[in-house]
């Protein structure tokens, strides 16, 4: 064979190969790309906090009077007479709401009943309020704590707690400011109103 012969007879090959390449490329299956995505974690609830236990203070016409207890939040007035023993036999359970909601640091004063000498006809509903001598009101700003001892609801513990809030913060304005005294609550802020003067 000539060289021009053989020459044309190579690039025959390669053309020939050069097409088989491109044949292939040209029919080969497209890849597809699948991904996986994992599973995202679950996220967890947190844990609901547990609401503190509160402190109410109970006097009057129970088992255990001058008590504090500890109770359950939104526990109500019924829980706290329950957990100081229970009303005594003369209670007078009509002027109590029993189903009032309590919160940190309330007091609850359960009134006796009124004897027949102590109430009007028309003032049974009405809690009797203890007579002093020469019907005097209590000065809160300069009384003893004997002197508030001898308030509804006020027992040696609560009298003292008073003093200690009025030398720290000053003389009471109004009766708002008892609100500010731990072992008062408006149950028994109502019941002192008649009886104090802020001077």
């Amino acid at each position: 064979m000539s060289p021009r012969g053989t020459i044309l007879a190579f690039l025959i090959i390669v053309i020939a190969i050069a097409a088989g390449a491109a044949l292939l490329l040209v029919t080969r299956p497209e890849t597809i790309e699948i991904t996986i995505n994992p599973p995202q974690p679950t996220s967890t609830p947190e844990p609901t906090a547990t609401p503190e236990p509160i402190l109410v203070y109970v006097t009057g016409a129970v088992h255990e009077p001058e008590t504090t207890v500890s109770l359950p939040y939104n526990s109500r007035v019924a829980d706290a007479i329950e957990a100081a023993g229970g009303a005594t036999d003369d209670a007078d359970l009509s002027l109590v709401n029993l189903a009032a909601v309590l919160r940190d640091g309330d007091q609850v004063h359960v009134p006796p009943q009124s004897t027949a000498g102590e109430a009007d006809s028309d003032a049974s509903q009405v809690e009797a309020l203890p007579t002093r001598p020469g019907g005097e009101i209590i000065a809160i700003n300069s009384a003893t704590a004997e002197e508030l001892q001898t308030l509804p609801g006020i027992g040696p513990s609560t009298a003292a707690a008073i003093i200690e809030y009025r030398e720290a913060n000053g003389a009471f304005s109004s009766l708002e400011d008892l609100d500010n005294v731990p072992g008062i609550g408006p149950a028994t802020l109502e019941t002192l109103a008649p009886l104090l003067v802020f001077d």
